[in-house]
């Protein structure tokens, strides 16, 4: 029987069909179409990039494993992607992509005690000192160039270059990154590790979640190999650790990382950590670690401003291959204000709908789409809107709340205001302090003890405490 495009693809939906869900099927895989098959490539056409970007990040395995089945092991699959219509030429064109076209980060070969298994960062002893091949856990998609600038994240981008040219030898070790979810945070620190390994080929970078190196800490306290892997961390010359708030509470893995963070810091290896507070904000922790995580650079990532949310946008579409008219990119920045994650997901989901239903992407596509999601992102409370309440609930001005005076009407309410902050929102003490009247951490911190006690000991306090409640979450 002889192979054609059409019946490799056929045998292969047969395959991904019994793997699958029927609605992913029915949405993902029933609009491909296979266009050409020559010396075991066949090349399949998607709607968009958005398209092939959503297979090639979720798919990729199962079809790959369908081809190899019913083409051989040699098997190679090119994506043939139907782009907008020119707007000079008004014509329509496509360009192909081969599949996984991403080039891998070559393994880095260090001797160690250790053997660290590709995919994986799991270390376990083995006799004696041998070649190990480090695989960083950098993913290329965070990079630099699709990391946008604004004024929400300057300081920390410029910080995480000049690291990336001399990794060790500026001011910023550690470099302490911290900010709500979805802001980048993580992004950037992989973008210094890529940039790391593309100006010094031969460092040794390594991307780990705190979650994950407590898992390795615990298996290795099993197997009685803490040395082995306190030494394997020990060298290591950029070590990026996402979600360091991790630690909190787990007093082993404190000890541990207090000994790796002192010999990397004193043999002016780079240290990058990630969190969703600041250094002072993160409970159940030693001093003595909290006082080395401020040592460098502490700096937080805030939410985008509308210039920056707009030039996300423009990037992401420019990637996708895709054109929305200035109406809707702005309906979009000026709406989704929440942060970096919901805004791509928001211009994901519109891409979407456009795709299945075959519908020009109009503001009034956008609206509908969006509805529940700007909705629900008007219900989210902000530490505007809690000072808001708070001054017009006692009768004073925000000037008032953010003044210095210590008048005691004044004092309750800027107490409250901050108590409420910290309670409903996810800024943190440095940024509501700042917000309310530019005052550090350690006032915040004073105040949401204060009302607690408060709380406790005086009902006329607690009444306000309750209806102030009650006005914030009805």
């Amino acid at each position: 029987m002889i192979k054609t495009a059409i019946s490799i693809w056929e045998a292969c939906l047969q395959y991904i069909k019994d793997n699958i869900s029927e609605k992913s099927y029915f949405t993902w895989f029933q609009p491909i179409k296979a266009v050409k098959l020559q010396d075991k490539i066949l090349t399949i056409q998607v709607p968009s990039k958005f398209y092939y970007e959503y297979l090639e990040e979720n798919y990729i395995k199962i079809i790959k494993s369908a081809l190899t089945k019913n083409l051989g092991k040699d098997a190679k699959l090119v994506y043939s992607i139907m782009m907008e219509k020119n707007q000079q030429t008004d014509a329509s064109f496509t360009v192909n992509i081969p599949s996984s076209q991403k080039a891998q980060i070559k393994l880095q070969e260090v001797e160690a005690p250790l053997f660290i298994e590709r995919g994986s960062i799991s270390p376990f002893a083995v006799p004696g000192l041998q070649k190990v091949k480090i695989d960083s856990q950098l993913n290329t998609n965070y990079t630099f160039e699709n990391f946008i600038e604004g004024d929400s994240n300057r300081l920390a981008r410029s910080a995480g270059k000049q690291i990336a040219k001399r990794p060790g030898g500026t001011s910023f070790n550690p470099l302490f990154i911290y900010s709500s979810v979805g802001l980048g945070k993580t992004h950037l620190a992989h973008a210094i590790g890529l940039e790391v390994k593309k100006i010094q080929s031969e460092k040794t970078v390594l991307y780990v979640s705190m979650e994950k190196f407590c898992q390795q800490f615990q298996e290795a306290t099993k197997s009685n190999n803490r040395n082995d892997f306190m030494h394997f961390y020990q060298m290591i010359d950029v070590l990026i650790v996402d979600d360091i708030h991790f630690i909190s509470g787990k007093k082993g893995t404190q000890e541990v990382f207090f000994h790796i963070f002192n010999h990397l810091h004193q043999n002016g290896k780079q240290i990058i950590l990630t969190s969703d507070k600041s250094p002072v904000d993160i409970q159940d922790v030693e001093q003595r670690l909290i006082s080395r995580f401020k040592w460098g650079l502490s700096t937080e990532i805030q939410i985008p401003d509308y210039t920056t949310r707009l030039a996300i946008l423009q990037q992401k579409m420019e990637f996708d291959g895709i054109e929305l008219s200035e109406e809707v990119l702005e309906y979009i920045a000026k709406n989704i204000k929440t942060h970096i994650r919901e805004l791509e997901g928001s211009l994901n989901s519109i891409i979407a709908q456009a795709t299945f239903n075959k519908k020009e992407i109009t503001l009034e596509l956008v609206e509908k789409t969006l509805s529940n999601l700007i909705t629900n992102s008007k219900k989210d409370i902000t530490i505007e809107y809690i000072q808001n309440l708070v001054c017009d609930y006692f009768k004073v001005s925000i000037d008032a709340l953010q003044s210095k005076t210590r008048k005691r009407d004044i004092v309750q309410a800027r107490q409250l205001a901050m108590y409420f902050a910290k309670k409903y929102t996810n800024a943190s003490l440095s940024s509501i302090g700042f917000q309310i009247g530019k005052r550090d951490h350690a006032t915040v911190l004073h105040a949401c003890k204060t009302v607690d006690n408060l709380f406790e000991t005086n009902k006329l306090f607690k009444s306000y405490v309750d209806e102030l409640n009650k006005k914030l979450t009805s």
